[in-house]
């Protein structure tokens, strides 16, 4: 009798089943835990991540983030915030320039506020804070963004030779929202694995 018989092969697919959601459920609590943490601490900028914005205003999500980050930055957490963010689709203006104008009106100085365009996507906004970490001998970052987001910006720094600390903007309507926010921790379930392995 030959060993992968049909019953055989159905119960070792029901098993990889089993597993790979054993799997996204256990990636699932570690993206929940680490959305839990704030490790808000003095490092050399705060690198705020971009979110959508509406003719030149940040858009909830993104004024939530903004927010945040001035407030680490008033508390002296770092000297400068970089500002990420690209041009959205059908948008004119881009998210970093957006945020930048925005937290100058908070109060931040001009020159403490840095923006770095270009960014379409989590990985290359990431991209964008090590390239103004070229040179330094310091690499030290405190991200930004909503909670959801946090483990996987930091694999993606530290892939990228940052030392980075996050910081969530417990402000935020996605935080606010437990369906919302529930669909995207499921979400990141799957990303955070693809993140890991393609270093994307």
């Amino acid at each position: 009798m030959p060993f992968w018989t049909a019953r055989r092969a159905f119960g070792g697919i029901v098993v990889a089943v089993i597993l790979m959601a054993l799997g996204w459920a256990a990636v699932v609590v570690a993206v929940a835990v680490q959305a839990a943490h704030d490790q808000a601490t003095g490092a050399d900028a705060i690198a705020v991540l971009g979110a959508a914005q509406y003719n030149g205003r940040p858009s909830p999500v993104f004024r939530a983030r903004l927010d945040h980050a001035a407030t680490l930055y008033q508390r002296g957490l770092a000297p400068t915030v970089l500002v990420t963010g690209g041009v959205g689709v059908h948008d004119t203006l881009n998210e970093a320039n957006v945020g930048r104008s925005y937290l100058v009106r908070l109060g931040i100085p001009d020159d403490a506020v840095i923006p770095l365009a270009g960014g379409h996507d989590t990985f290359s906004s990431i991209d964008q804070v090590r390239r103004w970490f070229d040179g330094r001998d310091n690499r030290r970052v405190l991200l930004v963004s909503d909670g959801f987001h946090m483990l996987r910006l930091q694999i993606i720094a530290r892939r990228l030779g940052l030392t980075p600390y996050t910081s969530p903007a417990a402000g935020s309507p996605i935080h606010a929202n437990v369906r919302r926010n529930t669909g995207y921790l499921f979400a990141e379930g799957f990303k955070v694995p693809f993140t890991w392995l393609f270093q994307r």
